[in-house]
């Protein structure tokens, strides 16, 4: 029982892996899918809701590094200095304040900086020392999982990014409820978009947005803002930061043994731009390095298909930027994306284009090429200032812990089909991943076991956004797979019924009841919009990549 294993003492690890297949999802109370599935029409690419949907039994869900590059002579935006009262990092990712000291080179801490003022020695193990937690990779999902871990000071808590004003391609929003969770500054958050325009593979277009609420919004961040500030307070709170990238994880041979950590520390200015090998031990791992995991690989948590998501940052001139104030555009079709959609998302001092693909990964240049074309009125004269690309996975591994490593964020696979949302989902998972281990460990007095981690971490937040990622897969296959389909699910976002229950399950990240005759008539209106669409549409266009199309990560 989990009772028996909760000793004071480190309990043996399990060998057997059982994390190949997701808990069944219990049976929900019954709610609309077509409202859902019209309602993701209106914010596939701004949004996603995390909404439970239908009467779903069982499901198996088969559910960072990032390709970026500037082009010569460009500029980069600006970028606001960091809210009141935020640590601040330099780019090597020191922290210059707060009592944090130096180590002496060759130090067994093995990283720059170490917190002055705070005891690293406990009493947990034999030696008189404190469990180590190591969380790799400083994105949204590691900073939330070591700001629950420093909080515990009877374990020491280490986070490493490879690069701490790292700029990663994403689209940024987030959710309402988001900011309010996680408690994040108005200063992270560039735009609040209020509206969005839907444009369809004809160009038509349907305006979204009447059903919101003064005080409600989606929120438009930077990632090397919003990280930067989440990773921040992580250390204020007593995460000691390593700037370094992981290279290699020796994993643990024996039950408490620990995992070795093979690393460049990018920190020792020593040694100029490439780093200084460096080990370091761990008690436990949290893999929160993206899509490209090295903890993923080290425990061998199984491959998953991506996409490659492709944007550039273009500035345009005032009167441009004013019309993008608090407007997105979301464009479907298939010169745009076979699969997925193409935006055009407000930042600070530019905008964000861009498109992705799962099935014909190898013409995103063409893709990203169309959806220029498609929005160049507002794009005109625009200078691009930032080109970038990254692979987005499309789901869950097959394994997501094992022994005392747990994966997280895009290292796990948690982005959600259909829209590609990840941030939201990275955040919510290290912080529920760092609870129940931090809740397992009881004060720092003995090592979590890899089922009871299974069965708290894995088992809650599959309990809780299984369906979600369920019903989107099931959306994206339907309304993505033509232009006939795209246009109807166009068509079906002129509803108002459809866009208050898509707003209001994305903000808040709840379901939200239908009404059972407004579901009828919907239906029937998707039906006549398809069928309509079927008659009139042009066939989409044909396309091969066999070999390309079945590799993995």
């Amino acid at each position: 029982t989990r009772s028996a294993l909760r000793t004071r003492h480190p309990s043996p690890m399990y060998s057997a892996l059982h994390t190949a297949a997701l808990p069944a999802a219990r049976p929900q109370r019954r709610r609309s899918i077509m409202a859902l599935a019209a309602g993701c029409a209106v914010v596939c690419g701004l949004i996603c809701f995390a909404a439970s949907q239908g009467s779903l039994q069982s499901s198996l869900i088969s559910m960072q590094s990032q390709g970026s590059m500037v082009r010569p002579g460009a500029q980069m935006g600006t970028i606001r200095k960091a809210s009141p009262g935020a640590t601040p990092m330099g780019s090597s990712g020191h922290v210059m304040q707060d009592g944090l000291t130096k180590l002496p080179a060759g130090s067994k801490f093995h990283c720059n900086w170490v917190a002055g003022n705070r005891a690293l020695k406990g009493h947990a193990k034999a030696d008189g020392s404190k469990y180590r937690i190591g969380v790799i990779g400083g994105g949204p999902s590691g900073a939330a999982a070591a700001e629950i871990f420093a909080k515990d000071k009877e374990l020491e808590t280490f986070i490493f990014e490879r690069k701490m004003d790292n700029v990663k391609p994403c689209g940024g929003a987030i959710p309402l409820c988001m900011v309010d969770e996680f408690d994040l500054p108005e200063s992270v958050i560039d735009r609040k978009v209020r509206k969005m325009k839907m444009i369809s593979p004809s160009n038509r277009v349907v305006d979204i947005g009447q059903t919101l609420k003064p005080n409600e919004y989606i929120g438009m961040t930077r990632r090397e803002v919003l990280d930067g500030f989440m990773r921040n307070r992580s250390v204020e709170l007593g995460a000691v930061p390593i700037n370094g990238l992981v290279t290699n994880i020796d994993v643990p041979k024996g039950d408490s043994d620990p995992y070795v950590v093979h690393y460049q520390d990018y920190g020792d200015k020593t040694a100029g731009g490439a780093g200084t090998p460096k080990t370091m031990e761990f008690d436990v791992l949290v893999g929160a390095d993206g899509a490209n995991s090295r903890v993923a690989k080290a425990i061998d948590a199984g491959e998953y298909n991506y996409a490659i998501a492709f944007q550039e940052r273009i500035a345009v001139d005032e009167e441009k930027m004013e019309y993008y104030k608090d407007l997105a555009e979301m464009y479907v079709g298939d010169d745009v994306s076979p699969d997925f959609y193409a935006w055009v998302f407000p930042k600070y001092d530019h905008v964000g284009v861009g498109t992705g693909t799962v099935v014909n990964r190898p013409d995103i240049p063409k893709y990203q090429k169309a959806i220029r074309e498609r929005a160049k009125e507002r794009l005109e004269g625009g200078k691009i200032i930032k080109v970038e690309a990254h692979p987005i996975p499309e789901h869950p591994r097959p394994r997501r812990v094992q022994n005392r490593a747990a994966l997280v964020g895009d290292a796990a696979g948690y982005v959600t089909k259909c829209s590609g949302e990840g941030i939201y989902f990275a955040a919510k998972s290290g912080r529920m991943a760092a609870e129940a281990i931090v809740k397992l460990m009881e004060g720092g007095s003995r090592l979590p076991t890899e089922q009871e981690i299974v069965d708290t971490y894995i088992a809650d937040y599959d309990k809780k956004y299984q369906a979600t990622y369920v019903v989107l897969d099931l959306l994206q296959k339907v309304f993505y797979s033509s232009n006939a389909a795209r246009e109807a699910f166009v068509e079906m976002c002129e509803s108002e019924y459809v866009q208050k229950v898509t707003f209001d399950s994305y903000l808040y990240k709840t379901v939200q009841g239908g009404n059972p005759l407004d579901d009828v008539k919907l239906l029937f209106n998707t039906v006549g919009s398809i069928l309509r669409a079927q008659a009139t549409t042009p066939k989409d266009r044909t396309f091969s990549n066999p070999v390309e199309s079945l590799k993995r990560l």
